[in-house]
């Protein structure tokens, strides 16, 4: 009965992988900005103003939403919740190494780390590589990631905690650890009118 349980439960979780594989290679780029009859970069955005400016692809909650408890590791194999970064801003982004979008997207994570990075915000870049942390890092390296931590999901479960239908998917989630909107599909996360947006949820330390 052991035996059978445990086959079920890897036919589930590999028919789970290639339903995650198969969303991430069919999603495709939506204008990101509602304020898009105009190049971006064509006029500067006032702080009043970038508040009212949602990224097109981002659906913002009226009220935030809770969160269910998720677990997961550092590059180190350290276990860490989402509580981890209570106090932060956290832009939590799912994603793996096979996924195409995900990896043309990674540079741009990149650089809004290093751009808005520190004791306010962090970019959390969760893969779901069941290869586990050595692909990630070779990954990272190939690519000259410089600013992203390494974390890691191998068993996919806070992919499924977190109700993510594709890959990658990216949460934007308060300092309180509740869910403020999310995003499906890639973006060009260090554009100046993304930066713009993301700079309105700050946590001010």
């Amino acid at each position: 009965m052991t035996g059978l349980l445990h086959a079920k439960r890897t036919i589930l979780t590999a028919f789970a992988a290639g339903v995650l594989v198969v969303t991430a290679l069919s999603v495709t780029v939506v204008m990101i900005y509602i304020d898009s009859d105009k190049p971006l970069g064509a006029h500067p955005i006032s702080d009043k103003r970038a508040a009212t400016m949602l990224p097109r692809s981002i659906v913002m909650h009226e009220t935030p939403r809770s969160l269910p408890e998720i677990t997961f590791e550092d590059g180190a194999g350290q276990a860490l919740t989402l509580a981890s970064f209570k106090g932060r801003t956290v832009l939590l982004n799912i994603w793996a190494t096979w996924c195409v979008p995900c990896r043309e997207e990674m540079p741009t994570l990149d650089a809004l780390q290093a751009e808005l990075g520190g004791s306010g915000f962090e970019v959390v870049p969760l893969s779901v590589d069941r290869a586990g942390p050595e692909v990630v890092r070779k990954f990272y390296a190939e690519i000259g990631i410089r600013n992203l931590g390494l974390y890691i999901d191998a068993s996919m479960q806070a992919s499924f905690d977190l109700a993510a239908v594709g890959l990658p998917t990216t949460l934007l989630i308060d300092a309180e650890g509740q869910e403020l909107g999310r995003l499906v599909g890639p973006a060009e996360w260090h554009a100046p009118e993304m930066i713009d947006f993301l700079k309105t949820h700050l946590t001010s330390n």
